[in-house]
Parts: structure tokens; C-alpha cells; sequence
């Protein structure tokens, strides 16, 4: 077996240490990434998205940046309100880096530092408001919350995008006393609902009753004309079948004695009337009295016949 020279075996192992260094050194940047890189133990540059040569021994990678935008949850933190009532506050924290440099070499922990940092704010907001301004007012804690620890923060290259108020959590006590309070809050509303709509069926009722007696007694009024109209209808009738009556008697030219007869007619049917009193005119009785002797002779006569 032929001997291999000693000096291709150690230009060989060089190659191989040079291609290995080269790879080790190499750096790919990713989306929303940042490399933070120093020089002998200096800042040197903040490599972004792209590839990158790291010089060897010289230069390292400080630190690996997330350029998205991160959500943090911190544990409730207890707080007291002006009233003196003790509470659990739990916070969530969106924030996004926008300096590499400043995040790295601003603060030391940043996440430590912000949770700290949102716990004190928390406090000093919710030590000015009392508890039932801190239940409903929220959206203005948030608010408040968000500008003091952007100010803050910006020091250190992180942008606070938002804050929110996960949890408002009271003492025992102050939970029941709280739905006690509201119980009594729902039955006044459901009072309240039950009383108007009782008033609504009354008026409702009410205004029925006065439609209905409206009604009636317009169905009474036009009865009444319609009763009179005929009435008068009617004593028109007779008053025009009188003077035609009285018209077709004229025009017959009637004697003395048929005007007689016909007053007696017309005493006759006053005599049925209602009358208690009666003033008969001498024609009348004169004409009467004939009328009885005729009969009487009448009668006579067909007594003589029957003997």
C-alpha cells in the first residue's frame, strides 16, 4: 500500500476547516427578524431580513430580535381604590420592538421591567378612582395605561400598542353586596314594567269605554231623528189625505144634511177618544135626536110586522 504524503492529507484538512467555518458563519436573517451584531464586544450593526457573513471570532450575534407584534398576560396584581377597597387587577400587554439596538443594550429584563412597570402604573390610576368609577371607567384606565407606558417604554425600542383590563376581580363581600344591589335593581325594573303596563290596559280600557258610550249615544241620536222624521212624515201624510178629503168633498158639492152626517161621524170617533168632557154644537144634537126617532120608528115597524 503506497504511503499518502503527509502534505496533500493537511491541505485537505484546511479546506475542510475554512468551508466549516465559512457555513458556521454564514447567517440567513428571516422575516420579521433583526440581528443584533457586535464587533470585540462593541455595537456594530442591526443585520436585517437577507444573508449575512459574521466575520469569525470577531464578530457575534448579540442578540435575535422579533420585529412582530408580542401579547403578554401578567398575574393579577392587587391594587386599592380610593374608597379603600382592595382589588385583583389582571393586565394584558400588546407591544411590538421597534429598535433591536435599543430593546437590547435600553434595560436590562425588559419584560420584567414592563410588567413592573404596568403594575405601578395600575396602581397610582386605580388610587385615584373609587370602585365604582374603576368597574365602568375601563376604556379610560386602558387609555391611560397605554400613553404612560408608551412614553416609558420608548426609551427602550418597544412600541405599546395597547393595553387591556382582563380581570377586575373584587373582595368577596363586595361581589355579593354588588348582586344583591342589582337583584333589587331588576325587580325595581321589572316593577316599573308591570305598573306601565297596567296604566297602558287601563287607558287602553278606558279609551275603549269612552268609544263605546260615544258610539251608543250617536246610534240614539240618529234614532231619535229618524224616529221624529218619521213622526212628522207621518203627520204629514194624514194632513195631505185631510185636505185631499177635504178637496174631493168640495168638489162634490155636498147638502146640508150629508155636512150634518158627517159631523156626526166625526163626534162619533171623538166620542171614543179620551176625552172626560164633551160640548156637543145644537146641529148635532137636533141631528142626533132625528136619527134616534128614525130608529125607534124603525123598530116599531118591524115589531108590528112580527105581531
Amino acid at each position: 500500500m503506497p504511503d499518502i504524503p503527509f502534505v496533500p492529507i493537511i491541505i485537505i484538512v484546511l479546506i475542510a476547516l475554512i468551508i466549516l467555518v465559512l457555513a458556521t458563519n454564514l447567517k440567513i436573517v428571516q422575516q420579521s427578524k433583526a440581528y443584533v451584531i457586535e464587533r470585540m464586544g462593541a455595537f456594530h450593526a442591526v443585520w436585517g431580513v437577507g444573508v449575512h457573513f459574521k466575520v469569525p471570532f470577531i464578530e457575534r450575534v448579540a442578540k435575535a430580535v422579533s420585529l412582530k407584534e408580542q401579547v403578554v398576560d401578567f398575574a393579577p396584581q392587587p391594587v386599592i381604590t380610593k374608597d379603600n377597597v382592595t382589588m385583583q387587577i389582571d393586565t394584558v400587554l400588546y407591544f411590538q420592538i421597534t429598535d433591536p439596538k435599543l430593546y437590547t443594550y435600553g434595560v436590562e429584563h425588559p419584560m420584567s421591567a414592563i410588567e413592573n412597570l404596568t403594575a405601578t402604573t395600575l396602581r397610582n390610576i386605580i388610587g385615584d378612582l373609587e370602585l365604582d368609577q374603576s368597574l365602568t371607567s375601563r376604556d379610560i384606565i386602558n387609555s391611560k395605561m397605554r400613553s404612560i407606558l408608551d412614553e416609558a417604554t420608548d426609551p427602550w425600542g418597544i412600541k405599546v400598542n395597547r393595553v387591556e383590563l382582563k380581570n377586575i376581580i373584587p373582595p368577596r363581600e363586595i361581589q355579593d353586596a354588588m348582586e344583591k344591589q342589582m337583584k333589587a335593581e331588576r325587580e325595581r325594573r321589572e316593577a316599573i314594567l308591570q305598573a306601565e303596563g297596567q296604566k297602558q290596559s287601563q287607558i287602553l280600557v278606558a279609551e275603549g269605554e269612552k268609544q263605546s258610550v260615544i258610539l251608543r249615544a250617536d246610534a240614539a241620536k240618529q234614532a231619535a231623528i229618524m224616529k221624529a222624521e218619521g213622526e212628522a212624515e207621518a203627520i204629514l201624510k194624514v194632513q195631505q189625505a185631510t185636505a185631499e178629503a177635504l178637496k174631493l168633498l168640495n168638489e162634490a158639492a155636498p147638502t146640508d144634511a150629508v155636512l150634518k152626517i158627517k159631523a156626526l161621524e166625526a163626534f162619533q170617533a171623538a166620542a171614543n177618544g179620551q176625552a172626560t168632557k164633551l160640548i156637543i154644537p145644537s146641529e148635532i144634537q137636533g141631528l142626533a135626536g132625528l136619527c134616534a126617532s128614525a130608529k125607534a120608528a124603525f123598530e116599531t115597524g118591524n115589531d108590528g110586522k112580527k105581531a
